[in-house]
C-alpha cells in the first residue's frame, strides 16, 4: 500500500513538472523606459486579445508568463506616456521556453533584439525577404501613379505589379514547404496567403508533420481549406 501511494504521489509530481513546462517564460528591457505599461498580446481569432499586462515604474525589466502548447505569433505593445503610439509594437514568434527581448523605449520596434525562439528567427527570415517585395512592389505603385495620363503605361506597370505580387505568393508557398517542420509554415498560409489557389493549400498541409498539424495554425489552416472547399460546391 505504502508503494502505491509513493508511485501516485512521483505519478502527480511528474504531471504537474510536464504541466508547468509548457509555458512562455518572456523577460527582457526597455533601456530608457521609466514610466508606462507592457502588454502581452495575441489574435486568437480575429480579435487582439490582452493576455497580461505590467506597470512599469523607474526600471524597463519585465517579466510575462503563460501557458502555450504550440508556437504562436505574440504582440508585446508598449503604452508609454509620450503621446505616440507610432511604433510601440513588437511582433514576435513565441515558443515553449525561454525568451528574452531588449530594446529601447524611444525606438521601441526598430531596436528589438529577440533571442531563444527558433519559431521567431524563422519568421524573420520569412519578413526580409519579403520586405524586398513589399519594397518592389510601392515602388511600382508611384510609379503607376505618376503615370496616370499615359494609359499603355499603365498598362505595363499593372502587369508588373501582378507578376510582383505572384511571386510574393509563390515565395510564401516555397517557404512554408521548405520550413514545414515550423508552425511557421501554416501560419503563413492561413495569414499571408489566404487567397492562394486551393491547391497550394492542400500542398501545404499535405507537407505539414503531425507535430505541426496539432498546433494552433495546423488547425486555422485545416479550418481554412474546409471552408474554402464548401464555398466552391
Amino acid at each position: 500500500m505504502k508503494y502505491f501511494w509513493l508511485v501516485l504521489i512521483g505519478f502527480f509530481i511528474l504531471s504537474c513538472s510536464k504541466e508547468e513546462g509548457k509555458q512562455m517564460l518572456l523577460d527582457g528591457q526597455v533601456a530608457g523606459l521609466k514610466k508606462g505599461v507592457l502588454y502581452l498580446q495575441h489574435v486568437p481569432d480575429s480579435i487582439l486579445i490582452t493576455l497580461d499586462s505590467l506597470e512599469i515604474r523607474g526600471d524597463g525589466s519585465f517579466q510575462f508568463a503563460i501557458p502555450l502548447d504550440s508556437p504562436e505569433l505574440f504582440y508585446l505593445y508598449l503604452e508609454k506616456d509620450d503621446q505616440n503610439v507610432i511604433n510601440d509594437r513588437i511582433p514576435f514568434f513565441g515558443e515553449v521556453g525561454h525568451i528574452t527581448i531588449n530594446t529601447q523605449w524611444d525606438a521601441f520596434d526598430s531596436k528589438a533584439k529577440i533571442d531563444g525562439s527558433e519559431s521567431h528567427r524563422i519568421y524573420t527570415d520569412y519578413k526580409e525577404v519579403m520586405s524586398r517585395f513589399n519594397t518592389e512592389y510601392l515602388s511600382l505603385a508611384q510609379e503607376r501613379l505618376a503615370s496616370l495620363a499615359q494609359p499603355e503605361r499603365i498598362d505595363s506597370l499593372n502587369k508588373r505589379m501582378e507578376q510582383t505580387t505572384l511571386r510574393s505568393y509563390l515565395y510564401t508557398v516555397n517557404f512554408a514547404l521548405n520550413n514545414r517542420h515550423s508552425h511557421v509554415a501554416p501560419y503563413l498560409a492561413v495569414s499571408e496567403i489566404p487567397d492562394v489557389q486551393n491547391k497550394f493549400l492542400d500542398t501545404i498541409y499535405n507537407a505539414l508533420p503531425d507535430s505541426v498539424l496539432a498546433g494552433t495554425y495546423g488547425k486555422r489552416l485545416k479550418s481554412l481549406i474546409d471552408s474554402r472547399k464548401q464555398a466552391d460546391q
